[in-house]
């Protein structure tokens, strides 16, 4: 059994980190660490939790208490942990960052899309872009994992197969992400609070948001050439869920049948992929996976405009962010990469 601590445990992530590992056999958690609720129990963050983590409090960030777990997930807030990370890597700790602190390669990338420079381009050749059906080999045996954001997870996922063939254009891929308020995290601000948002639906960071680097960085790996990918997610009045509707053009004809075939022998290894395509259902729906691990997954191709488009829905703070990072931990220990993340979605939603 391996000791885990959590950074930022009372966030809506460290709250879904805590309710997954409640299940997971292999792994404890032993400290738990928050700046609003140190030196209270773990229900007076999360409610729902009342009496499953009896004897755990919440404390103020310390190296020397969170050396006393074997795994540290870094729930923090992105650029807030950075420095900790590399002292935490210094002792030699498993680390799961669910930041984007680690998650771009080249150090120039972070100047552009988080207006900073990365105090430790050394680290980001070291941290694995932690997405298991992409890099589930790279994954294995590794200690520092960076764990892809919500809706660049949604966004590779749906498009991701056809960039291991020769039917897709590169110059340009189109995603369209709807994203649930919970994306925003705890605290509230205007543009995120969700009375703002109720009965709304609007884009928000139309001129490039900040998860499209990592799309491009992983299509163009799949690709071996670059990638141009512009998104757009957009807000809606759901507590969870991300959708995207990721678009490309077809170089050659392509049929239904030839999507399916595509789609299902590059999903063929992955647990947690739901192929959604029937007679009577052929696109995902983030109701049906509110609460679990899973993505459900699907395509369309207009004949019209030889325009395929690949489906994606998942829960942004399970396979977004808390269940990938449990996952991709159990690929790099070795462990069945469902353990503890076998838990069907919750309907009605």
């Amino acid at each position: 059994m391996k000791t885990v601590a959590i950074l930022g445990a009372s966030g809506y992530v460290g709250g879904e980190l805590l309710r997954l590992l409640l299940f997971h056999k292999e792994l404890e958690v032993v400290k738990v660490f928050s700046k609003n609720y140190v030196g209270k129990p773990v229900h007076e963050a999360h409610p729902h939790l009342r009496g499953f983590y009896k004897n755990l409090k919440f404390e103020d960030l310390s190296l020397d208490s969170i050396l006393k777990a074997d795994i540290v997930f870094n729930a923090l807030p992105h650029l807030v942990g950075m420095h900790l990370t590399a002292q935490l890597h210094e002792h030699g700790v498993t680390i799961v960052d669910l930041s984007a602190d680690f998650r771009l390669k080249k150090a120039e990338l972070y100047k552009t899309w988080y207006g900073i420079e990365h105090p430790y381009p050394d680290l980001l050749e070291k941290f694995v872009y932690s997405l298991p059906e992409i890099n589930r080999e790279s994954i294995k045996g590794k200690k520092l994992l960076s764990i892809p954001g919500c809706n660049s997870t949604a966004a590779i996922l749906a498009i991701a197969p056809l960039f291991t063939t020769d039917i897709v254009k590169n110059e340009l891929v189109i995603a369209d992400v709807k994203v649930g308020s919970s994306e925003s995290g705890r605290t509230p601000y205007e543009g995120s609070h969700h009375p703002e948002r109720e009965g709304s639906l609007r884009p928000y960071s139309p001129e490039g948001h900040r998860h499209q680097a990592e799309v491009e960085m992983i299509l163009s790996e799949l690709r071996k050439t670059t990638v141009n990918v512009s998104l757009v997610p957009h807000a809606t009045s759901a507590v969870r869920g991300s959708l995207a509707s990721v678009h490309v053009l077809a170089n050659k004809d392509v049929s239904e049948k030839d999507l399916w075939i595509i789609y299902a022998r590059f999903y063929r290894e992955s647990p947690f992929i739901r192929i959604v395509y029937s007679s009577k259902i052929k696109v995902p729906d983030t109701k049906n996976v509110v609460g679990s691990n899973f993505a459900d997954i699907s395509f369309s191709k207009d004949k019209t405009t030889n325009r395929v488009t690949g489906f994606a829905a998942i829960d942004n703070l399970v396979k977004g962010a808390a269940g990938q990072a449990i996952q991709a931990l159990n690929i790099a220990l070795g462990l069945r990469e469902d353990e503890g993340l076998l838990i069907p979605p919750l309907k009605p939603s």
